[in-house]
C-alpha cells in the first residue's frame, strides 16, 4: 500500500555496527531497546547526532537481558545521569505499562 511505501522510504533501520563514522543531519534518531546497551555503545550513538537532530532513548531497565549489565551500569541509565540539568533534554519514565496487566504484574514479581 502507499502508506507502507512512504514509511518504508522515510523510516531507515540501522545496526550498532554500522553507526561509526556516520553524522546524523536534521534527523530523528529513534534508539529502541536502550536499556540493553553499554554507556560506551550509548555515546557512539548519541555522538553521531549533528545539527537539527533529535535523539530519544527508549527503554525499561526491568527487561534488561544482556548479563553483563545492570540497571546501575547500563548505558540508558548513565546518558539519563549525564544529561540531568542540561536545558536541552528531558526525561520521562511512564507510570504503567501499555501491554497487559498480566504483562504489568510479571515485571514486578519475577
Amino acid at each position: 500500500s502507499a502508506t507502507n511505501e512512504l514509511i518504508r522510504s522515510r523510516i531507515k533501520i540501522k545496526s550498532m555496527n554500522f553507526m561509526r563514522g556516520r553524522t546524523f543531519l536534521n534527523k530523528y534518531v529513534i534508539i529502541d531497546e536502550a536499556q540493553n546497551l553499554t554507556p560506551k555503545q550509548m555515546k557512539t550513538l548519541i555522538t553521531r547526532a549533528g545539527p537539527g537532530t533529535k535523539i530519544v532513548c527508549m527503554g525499561n531497565l526491568q527487561q534488561i537481558d544482556t548479563p553483563y549489565l545492570t540497571e546501575g551500569s547500563s548505558g540508558l541509565t548513565f546518558a539519563v545521569d549525564k544529561f540531568k540539568g542540561w536545558p536541552h533534554s528531558g526525561h520521562i519514565m511512564l507510570a504503567r505499562g501499555e501491554r497487559s496487566r498480566l504483562a504489568d504484574f510479571a515485571s514486578e514479581v519475577l
